[in-house]
């Protein structure tokens, strides 16, 4: 296998590790945050110890480097062969907190588990219902998907949600500055150091950050130097109500793994994704999370902060983004590396992700054009989002719903969206509306 540089635009081949490093580096800190927030709110709102909560942050950086090595390097038909990155999803947050707080930790745990084996085997037979997502449906879910993540990114940029100095002028300073070198360096830098522009702009605003005193360093002491993840921290419980409530939400994931997959491989390897792939995505998605579950973490799925940034960068290589997945590994059993990563600020964050998320929504657009503008499709994707993204923006509408509709729709809009596109795909006429 051929060992060059220029692979970092290629599938397959490997990558001097000199160059792969800084740029699978890369990928890790666009959704190293991300991912270890759900458990941080997690452990908060149920009441976990602070060594558990500790063991569960340290449990989901392994997870996570694991679930991206299945995805790019697949066991059996369980992954995509595809750079897609994986993490702890937000998606299952709010009833995650719900389950845990009314049963204990146990029966969230056996739910995820129990989810997990179901989503898993839905991605082996896609073949069967994935006729169900054709184009005009991928492009509405990616670019729900896009605009779902607009308000992520602006929350970070002003220091992230419920922080005391949201908004404030030094959290606006750092995320300006972070942006503008982020956007400078993909204007006019050359080569690699214009795919690189996500890590330098993220550099740049962690200095500039440090300057200003916005660094904070008290998380680095304490650690030791080695823990090994912790197994079953949690003994699992069976609850059918539970089940039933995660794996309607598990549902939603897999809708969320196919749009990611689609505005992959349609905005950075140029294609359309083949139908085996998204299935293998949705194994490697259903079935990891059960692994997620053994290790007392909630389910991981697919990150699109990293689609967003193949889609700016380039970089697709497995090898590399592989790289990234064993630094996060590396940072579960080493807690001094990922305490290093916790150190940096939002504002640094919110300003790296902006761009990476318009992309998203720039995929979805070209998505579209490829579905064609027809009248059934005007009618399909602009119903779909203008219902999807404004009826989530008001969730006391799903006050009169019960809980479990209330738990899946209220506030997911990607979720509303891809109902609606489906729905309206499989009832609108093709004929009487020009198709």
């Amino acid at each position: 296998m051929s060992n060059s540089s220029e692979n970092l635009y290629r599938l397959d081949g490997r990558v001097p590790l000199g160059k792969a490093l800084p740029f699978g580096l890369q990928h890790v800190l666009a959704m190293f945050v991300s991912n270890i927030t759900p458990i941080m709110i997690l452990a908060a709102a149920v009441g976990l110890d602070s060594a558990v909560s500790a063991a569960l942050i340290q449990n989901c950086m392994v997870i996570a480097g694991i679930g991206t090595l299945v995805q790019l390097f697949p066991v059996w038909r369980i992954g995509s062969r595809l750079p897609i990155v994986m993490g702890i999803s937000f998606t299952f947050l709010s009833l995650a907190i719900g389950i845990a707080g009314t049963y204990g930790m146990g029966t969230l745990i056996g739910a995820v588990i129990v989810g997990g084996l179901v989503e898993g085997l839905l991605g082996l037979f896609v073949k069967y219902w994935i006729k169900l997502i054709p184009h005009v449906v991928s492009a509405t879910v990616v670019t729900a998907i896009g605009f779902s993540l607009l308000p992520i990114g602006a929350n970070s940029f002003a220091g992230g949600m419920g922080a005391p100095d949201f908004g404030s002028m030094s959290n606006w300073i750092v995320g300006t500055v972070t942006l503008l070198a982020c956007l400078l360096c993909q204007v006019f830098a050359k080569g690699f150091l214009r795919s690189l522009s996500v890590l330098v702009g993220l550099i740049v605003g962690y200095v500039l950050a440090c300057f200003m005193g916005m660094v904070n360093f008290d998380s680095l002491s304490g650690h030791s130097i080695i823990a090994l993840p912790r197994l079953l921290p949690f003994t699992p419980e069976f609850n059918i109500g539970a089940i039933l409530s995660v794996v309607a939400v598990y549902l939603v994931s897999a809708t969320e793994t196919i749009g990611d997959t689609s505005a992959l491989c349609n905005s950075a390897l140029k294609r359309d994704p083949e139908t085996k792939e998204m299935g293998s995505a949705i194994c490697c998605d259903g079935f990891v999370s059960s692994v997620s579950g053994l290790f007392g973490c909630t389910p991981i799925t697919s990150f699109s902060q990293n689609v967003g940034l193949a889609a700016i960068s380039g970089v697709v290589n497995r090898f590399t983004i592989g790289v990234g997945a064993v630094v996060m590994i590396i940072g579960g059993v080493f807690p001094a590396i990922g305490a290093a990563l916790t150190t940096i600020p939002q504002a640094v964050l919110g300003g790296c992700t902006i761009m990476m998320f318009g992309s998203i929504l720039f995929a979805g657009f070209g998505m579209m054009a490829r579905a064609g503008f027809s009248q059934r499709n005007m009618v399909i994707v602009s119903l779909s989002l203008s219902v999807g993204l404004g009826f989530t923006q008001a969730t006391g509408m799903f006050a009169i719903f019960p809980e479990i509709v209330r738990t899946v729709f209220a506030e997911n809009c990607v979720a509303v969206v891809f109902l609606l596109a489906v729905i309206l795909n499989l009832v609108l006429p093709k004929k009487v509306m020009g198709e």
